[in-house]
């Protein structure tokens, strides 16, 4: 039997999360959690912490410095935030197509990568806007870069007794573009096949945050000047680059097919991503 926990304020839901005698979840959106008890009665939570009602929750706020996104912030209100879609173009295009519209407006960013499943959607757009992650626990915060957070396939640094409460975004470089690109069987409802999302920061640098071809999300770094626009130049520099993808073959598509096709998103994004910095530029 699993209780039902609604919590009040953040340090109301740590300590139920805390205690040593019970198998707590936390609850957000539940388009996970709520399939997974589902699927997994036998092995499922003793207790359910609903966040939906923290009083001491902030959603999603915007400074000069950046984005802050909160507990329940889902991704129907990132698409909807027009200073999160100028500063964060593959965030946004992820976010617009997890699910369909009555997931978006359930589904909240933290709850998502939380869930660390390596076709998350929003994860490869976060890693190449380098997100951090706050991790709130009794004994205080600590702050990890999302390149660290994950760590196996459904599992994260958060441990036991924590709770992430945000994930926060540094506001890019001026001239950076970004872009997202996904590959699915079904359009919508369908987990990724592949996802992709590429930055070209204003910096120089040029990253890729890579989904669903390896047992975490990846980021990879290309080197900085490289010729995006020439795929004579830009191929063999995608085949160094994603040699670290180890795709598997599974139920939407074979290895093979994944590694062709990465290879292939990963070019497309990043002449989208280009494509933005011109237009921001103009």
């Amino acid at each position: 039997m699993v209780t039902y926990y609604k919590a009040h304020a953040v340090a109301d839901a740590l300590e139920v999360l805390g205690r040593k005698d019970v198998d707590a979840r936390a609850l957000l959106g539940g388009t996970d959690l709520l399939v997974g008890l589902d699927d997994r009665l036998d092995s499922a939570p003793g207790v359910v912490v609903d966040l939906k009602g923290l009083a001491d929750e902030t959603p999603l706020a915007v400074e000069d410095s950046g984005v802050r996104i909160g507990l329940t912030v889902t991704m129907a209100d990132l698409v909807a935030n027009p200073t999160v879609a100028a500063w964060y173009p593959a965030l946004v295009q992820a976010a617009g197509v997890v699910g369909s519209v009555a997931i978006r407006n359930r589904a909240t960013v933290v709850g998502n990568i939380c869930n660390a499943s390596p076709a998350s959607d929003t994860a490869p757009a976060l890693l190449v806007h380098g997100a951090n992650v706050r991790i709130a626990s009794a004994d205080g915060e600590r702050v990890v870069p999302i390149s660290e957070f994950f760590v196996a396939p459904r599992v994260t640094t958060c441990g036991r007794g924590e709770l992430v409460t945000a994930v926060e975004l540094p506001r890019p470089v001026p001239g950076t573009g970004s872009a997202f690109q996904r590959l699915t069987r079904r359009w919508g409802v369908d987990l990724a096949t592949v996802s992709v999302a590429a930055a070209v920061h204003g910096d120089g640098r040029i990253q890729l945050g890579l989904g669903a071809v390896a047992p975490t999300p990846l980021l990879v770094d290309l080197p900085a000047g490289t010729d995006l626009a020439d795929r004579a130049v830009l191929d063999p520099v995608l085949d160094e680059a994603l040699a670290v993808a180890t795709p598997i073959s599974d139920i939407r598509a074979a290895a093979d097919y994944r590694t062709a096709m990465v290879r292939e998103l990963a070019a497309r994004a990043l002449q989208a991503a280009l494509d933005s910095t011109r237009r921001t530029q103009a």
